[in-house]
């Protein structure tokens, strides 16, 4: 039986199918990103967010990616929205894509304070584009230069983006299946209360029945949605369900353009005919003198060198899919009081997690010691979201021993009395105080001067 079930897996990845499906998914991740660009400059985030900071997290291992100079991050956004342009109307798609991925994924790596799963969404889907010929049909490309037209790809180039779709519904609704948002219908017993004087439905949101019908129901819909897409008779109420849902979600919660990305690609689980019915009604809006024809079936064929470079690629991107949501089982604690393992793991607001850092530097040949005033490095969403993040209160640290090295103190000593409360259980301290953060290194064992989380 799992044979029959690997066997049907790999099976979906062989043979051909028509591009329609390829060349909608480029039209809608374009035109979404676009939207999301000039949102982000209209709101004035490249200044708050990469130029007016004086401290960076950066990931580890890539602390070597530094924020470029104010004119060049507006030009590097400017480039994205082009290229998010040129990537909807399929112009110069290999250099449109190869831009847009390595400008959203520079822009990422500056910073893990703005970490959040759907800018690692668009840059998973951003890579597989890099690697399908999403440009060969409906596009400016194909005008210019008529011999690149196909009308059959392989059946991996369209598969691909359903299995991460799917991965990414099913291991979010693996993670909600844990004591807090199950049992304790946490954290939306204190979310939606919050939205309590919304129209209509806010009356019956501070009802602690509700926020467990949310709790069930989120559960339910991550872990189901995937197959509900993938087969053709429950397809349609399916994709109703991922409009509903996601639009629902991004009204209570106010959580930016997720809802719309998730929308938007979804519609790659649709038949051909559904594409290519798109596609025509979209070329007779453009085209009023348009006149349907008949097809030449045209096939695309890849060397025997390059089916064996993008099949070692996506298996290595499968692979390494599949093995980081669940690397957090290497680490002991609670997930979400650690956070060790939780990035790039799917988890999505899963966790009311809140806190407060007090930061001592003492002189360690004086003994002198005082309170650092966060607020001079930092700023406010910087000290927000470090407080709760062990491996960014261990960077702040770092950034402190030399900050205050470099004025002549000996030594400096760097400590920090930390209280966090996670999913309303109560302030409790965080970081073992006595503990000079300034000698603990990066790396990826457990950090032992995080204290153990005392469920309440």
């Amino acid at each position: 039986m799992f044979r029959n079930f690997i066997n049907r897996i790999v099976g979906s990845f062989k043979g051909e199918r028509h591009i329609a499906p390829l060349a909608v998914l480029r039209m809608a991740f374009g035109a979404i990103m676009l939207i999301s660009t000039i949102r982000f400059i209209a709101k004035g985030w490249i200044y708050d967010f990469y130029i007016a900071p004086k401290f960076y997290f950066p990931f580890y291992g890539f602390e070597w990616v530094k924020p470029l100079p104010g004119a060049v991050l507006y030009i590097i956004f400017a480039c994205m929205a082009v290229s998010a342009l040129f990537i909807l109307i399929g112009f110069l798609y290999r250099i449109a894509i190869t831009t847009f991925f390595t400008c959203f994924v520079y822009v990422e790596l500056i910073d893990k304070t703005y970490y959040l799963n759907h800018y690692y969404f668009v840059s998973v889907i951003a890579f597989l584009l890099l690697l399908v010929p999403a440009n060969r049909y409906f596009s400016i490309d194909v005008i210019r230069k008529p011999s690149l037209k196909v009308t059959s790809v392989p059946t991996w180039t369209i598969n691909i983006f359903k299995w991460q779709l799917c991965f990414v519904y099913f291991c979010a609704g693996i993670s909600k299946l844990n004591y807090d948002w199950m049992i304790n219908a946490m954290p939306l017993r204190i979310w939606l209360p919050a939205n309590d004087h919304l129209p209509v439905i806010g009356g019956l949101l501070d009802q602690t029945w509700v926020a467990f019908l949310f709790s069930w129901f989120g559960a339910f819909f991550d872990l189901s949605i995937g197959f509900l897409l993938l087969y053709k008779p429950t397809r349609k109420i399916a994709y109703l369900l991922v409009v509903i849902f996601h639009v629902f979600t991004g009204w209570l919660f106010k959580i930016g353009m997720f809802p719309y990305i998730m929308i938007f690609v979804t519609v790659i689980f649709f038949s051909e005919d559904f594409h290519k019915k798109l596609i025509e009604w979209l070329r007779n809006i453009f085209s009023r003198q348009y006149v349907p024809a008949p097809e030449q079936p045209v096939s695309l064929y890849f060397t025997a060198a390059k089916k064996k470079l993008l099949y070692s690629l996506l298996t290595a991107f499968i692979i390494l899919q599949v093995l980081l949501p669940f690397r957090y089982l290497l680490y002991p604690g609670k997930l979400f009081w650690t956070e060790e393992g939780y990035r790039f793991s799917w988890r999505v607001m899963l966790m009311e997690k809140d806190g407060i850092g007090y930061f001592y530097v003492k002189d360690g040949t004086t003994g002198k010691r005082g309170e650092v005033i966060n607020a001079q490095f930092l700023t406010p969403l910087q000290e927000k979201m470090m407080a709760t993040q062990p491996d960014m209160i261990l960077q702040y640290a770092h950034y402190l021993h030399d900050y205050y090295k470099d004025k002549g103190m000996n030594n400096p000593i760097v400590t920090v009395e930390s209280y966090v409360t996670l999913n309303g259980n109560g302030s409790q301290l965080y970081i073992d105080s006595t503990v000079d953060l300034a000698k603990q290194q990066e790396n990826f064992l457990p950090k032992k001067w995080i204290l153990p989380f005392k469920d309440k």
